[in-house]
């Protein structure tokens, strides 16, 4: 050992008079692991952060890395009084460290941001075979986006987006463009505006697969919802109004959040859904052929009507506005 970095202050009795002394630092050594190659399976106690691990000097130097370095005997390392062996980064990474050094392979953590900080310990403890495993997986993993949402340029685009959809998912627009102001906006009006941008982006994820959502911004309206179904539109929710001051005319940009929801969960009637599965259609069948003892007068007469009722219910979901009686 080399001694201590901090040495407290020691008193005696007659020092009660005295002013008291000032806080001791807390006690760190530094100590050489020379010759602790030769060792093998002695474990060594160590604190990263505030983690504490175990492990043998045999697993610490087995790569050509700091660590090796570290308990070689090259390089000081600095323990606490109780012993344990002061490492100053982060532990939440160094158990897929050791399991490194032990296996020479080890299950990255999920998720793009946990490889890269996995990444950035690798590359501070000179260890080169998991830098290139962190780095081979990032590149091969590449994170897809949640949604895609497309960004009309042109009414042709426009056209040809909504047809393209129209026989399988309907599809939301949102036509947002400030500059086609040419009065001055009211005092809430750009927040309302953010709030309806915000509103678009939500709803593309909580529908994302079954509504198709698109953004206009070389509309002629500044902020304009589109609803449309089976290639023909449904509805418009204009957002925006002139209103008139003292002495001039303001544009006013508004938030109708409900009428929004409610547009696009009716836009969601115009989904066309997946046909049952001929396994779960044969099942059904079998199901019924097995309550097929009970005779008419136990079913009564509503029991076939029902079973028409219901099947009816379920071809209504590919009807259209029009093809519906009032009261549905």
């Amino acid at each position: 050992m080399s001694g201590d970095s901090c040495l407290p202050q020691r008193h005696t009795q007659s020092d009660c008079t005295s002013p008291p002394p000032p806080l001791a630092c807390p006690k760190t050594k530094t100590c050489s692991y020379r010759g602790a190659v030769g060792l093998g399976n002695k474990y060594v106690r160590l604190n990263v952060g505030g983690n504490l691990f175990y492990t043998t000097l045999q697993v610490l130097t087995r790569e050509n890395s700091m660590l090796k370095a570290m308990f070689s005997g090259k390089k000081e390392v600095f323990t606490d009084k109780d012993g344990w062996i002061l490492i100053d980064r982060s532990g939440k990474h160094f158990g897929s460290i050791l399991c490194y050094l032990r296996d020479g392979t080890v299950t990255l953590p999920k998720g793009r941001q946990a490889v890269q900080e996995l990444l950035v310990e690798a590359k501070y403890y000179l260890i080169q075979g998991l830098v290139e495993l962190c780095q081979n997986t990032l590149q091969g993993n590449k994170e897809q986006p949640l949604c895609v949402i497309p960004v009309v340029t042109s009414i042709k685009e426009e056209e040809r987006l909504i047809q393209s959809s129209a026989k399988v998912n309907p599809v939301v627009k949102l036509v947002y463009n400030r500059s086609n102001n040419k009065y001055s906006y009211t005092s809430y009006s750009d927040d309302n505006l953010l709030k309806n941008i915000e509103l678009f982006d939500r709803l593309s994820l909580s529908f994302n697969g079954r509504v198709l959502f698109i953004k206009d911004v070389i509309g002629d309206e500044i902020c304009c919802w589109s609803f449309y179904g089976q290639g023909r539109k449904l509805a418009e929710v204009c957002c925006t109004s002139i209103v008139y001051a003292t002495e001039k005319k303001q544009t006013k940009v508004e938030f109708p959040e409900a009428r929004i929801y409610e547009e696009t969960l009716n836009a969601l009637l115009y989904e066309t859904m997946p046909l049952p599965d001929n396994s779960l259609l044969e099942a059904t069948r079998r199901s019924y052929t097995n309550c097929g003892s009970h005779s008419e007068e136990e079913e009564g007469p509503g029991g076939p009507e029902l079973r028409e009722r219901v099947r009816r219910i379920h071809v209504k979901r590919y009807s259209t506005y029009d093809d519906r009686p009032l009261g549905h």
